[in-house]
């Protein structure tokens, strides 16, 4: 296991997943900043790609913020929900884009320049008007009705379903975690029987958009980016399937008691392992 700074030496751009890796359920990692700003002395390149979609990259950068986190910009903040606005400005050309989440995440639709509705105010016999449905947050809504009322409403019209953030679960404490957005969408696809579109890591279009992200700023390869984060199935395989290096950290999904399980039982193997980026 080696200290982090002395792996990031030697790439020029760092990835960094927020959840687990910058943060956790308790506020920032102490002594993050102090990380961040070296990165910065020694003239890397920051990006944060995040699979939260339940707030916009500048409302994200402002939570940061306020936690204590100074000098992050929301240019350097990737979401998997920008990934699902994108795709509903290319392929959504009108009507209503019903919403599992709350008000702040639905920015992402309106900022498609689309209409969004919440589930729960949606009429199940006037749908009419309903083109594409998007998973975005597990807060903001009534799991007792409005999951019963995705549902229903996706049985009774074939429309796209985008899931903004496909993480099943994250920690809300040290040995507890909570179901999120995409094991809500998980549990939806398997009583429908169908396949719904996934946006954020491990698929590969947030390490598209967060590459050309970095090249219209200069001239990077793959070679020269590292991404950190600590969880194997999310970032560290969409990391090794992009074809960068990985760097699995032990502060947040995976820990040290289990680690050498997971990486064995999963077959995804990252090529470097830290206790986390302030050690």
């Amino acid at each position: 296991m080696k200290e982090f700074l002395s792996i990031a030496k030697n790439y020029k751009v760092i990835f960094l997943d927020s959840y687990g890796v910058v943060k956790n359920h308790k506020g920032l990692i102490p002594n993050v900043q102090g990380t961040i700003d070296e990165l910065r002395r020694q003239g890397k390149i920051i990006r944060i790609l995040t699979n939260d979609a339940s707030r916009s990259a500048e409302q994200q950068a402002i939570r940061f913020e306020n936690q204590g986190l100074k000098g992050l910009h929301s240019g350097e903040i990737i979401t998997s929900g920008m990934m699902a606005k994108m795709f509903l400005q290319n392929k959504i050309k009108s009507g209503r884009v019903a919403y599992l989440g709350t008000k702040n995440a639905a920015q992402y639709i309106l900022q498609a320049d689309l209409e969004a509705v919440a589930v729960s105010d949606i009429d199940l016999e006037n749908i009419d008007d309903i083109s594409a449905m998007v998973f975005l947050d597990d807060e903001g809504f009534d799991w007792n009705t409005d999951i019963n009322k995705t549902v229903n409403l996706l049985r009774k019209k074939k429309i796209p379903v985008i899931i903004a953030n496909s993480d099943k679960l994250y920690p809300v404490a040290r040995n507890e975690v909570s179901i999120a957005t995409g094991g809500i969408a998980k549990l939806a696809e398997s009583i429908l029987g169908r396949k719904f579109i996934h946006f954020g890591k491990p698929d590969t279009q947030m390490f598209n958009y967060a590459f050309q992200n970095i090249n219209a700023i200069g001239n990077y390869e793959r070679s020269d980016i590292l991404m950190v984060g600590d969880t194997l199935h999310t970032d560290i395989l969409g990391g090794n399937k992009f074809g960068v290096s990985t760097v699995l950290v032990l502060s947040g999904n995976t820990s040290k008691r289990n680690y050498e399980v997971k990486i064995n039982s999963s077959g995804i193997i990252p090529d470097y392992i830290c206790s986390s980026i302030v050690d």
